[in-house]
């Protein structure tokens, strides 16, 4: 049965991020995950995570200035200092928190272009050989260039020949199932191709990337099949409730005793 994991930077919305570690374990969950940990203390992360006997599943490294549209910066052939400085700045949480898996952010650029290419993969080596004594996998995503225009990474394939080509062993696939619908359909074959570089899993309905329990895809189908193929990673709910978090868990009901 899969272990999910509650994002809260999309589910508990309803209270501050502090408060929402213990709306998650209250609502079943005994792993979390979020975007930005940033505008708190590791400390205080932390303290929640044991207080509420949950497992930090990942986190984002900082992506640049988000409000102003920055998406990281891991293709930036400018911004190489800015991605080495983010990696400074994510480790004392990943420290502090035990958290085993964080997200690089390629951010805004032209991947036919070969500054950006090249960027793209000396940040990918850098911060895998920094995170690597820590024993923190580093995660690439494909977006999809509806919800994130002008976003570097757009393909799975590409993500998948530059894990193969670079051969780091702590690189891996964040595989984002609303994504990968989106951007390439035919979300079963390419779990099980990619199943062995696989090392975080995202889910939303698709396309209006609310809870996972209509419209596209069959997540139960999904689900039963992620056992069958032996992933023993995280699944992130990754989604916007159509309303309160905790009317939207039906989805869950069934697999929450499985995750206690």
């Amino acid at each position: 049965m899969p272990r999910f994991a509650a994002n809260l930077s999309f589910l508990f919305t309803e209270v501050p991020f502090l408060d929402r570690f213990e709306a998650a374990a209250v609502a079943g969950f005994r792993a979390v995950e979020f975007l930005f940990p940033y505008d708190h203390a590791p400390e205080d992360i932390a303290d929640r995570l044991r207080r509420y006997d949950l497992t930090l599943a990942l986190f984002n490294l900082p992506p640049g200035d988000w409000t102003a549209g920055e998406r990281g910066f891991a293709a930036r052939p400018d911004k190489f200092e800015e991605l080495q400085r983010s990696l400074h700045t994510a480790l004392p949480y990943a420290l502090a928190t035990g958290a085993k898996r964080v997200h690089l952010l390629a951010g805004l650029a032209d991947r036919h272009d070969g500054a950006a290419a090249l960027a793209f993969r000396r940040s990918l080596a850098v911060a895998a050989h920094f995170f690597a004594p820590h024993g923190i996998d580093v995660m690439i995503e494909p977006l999809n260039r509806r919800d994130v225009p002008g976003y570097f990474l757009d393909d799975f394939g590409v993500a998948r020949d530059l894990i193969r080509e670079l051969g780091i062993p702590n690189l891996k696939l964040q595989f984002d199932i609303y994504h990968c619908q989106i951007l390439h359909g035919d979300v079963v074959m390419r779990l099980r191709e990619l199943m062995p570089i696989i090392g975080h899993i995202q889910i939303a309905s698709v396309p209006s990337r609310q809870e996972p329990d209509r419209e596209e895809l069959n997540y139960p189908f999904l689900f039963s099949e992620l056992d069958r193929l032996g992933y023993a990673g995280f699944v992130g709910a990754e989604y916007r409730p159509r309303a309160a978090t905790t009317d939207g868990l039906g989805w869950f009901a069934s697999y929450r005793a499985g995750n206690t």
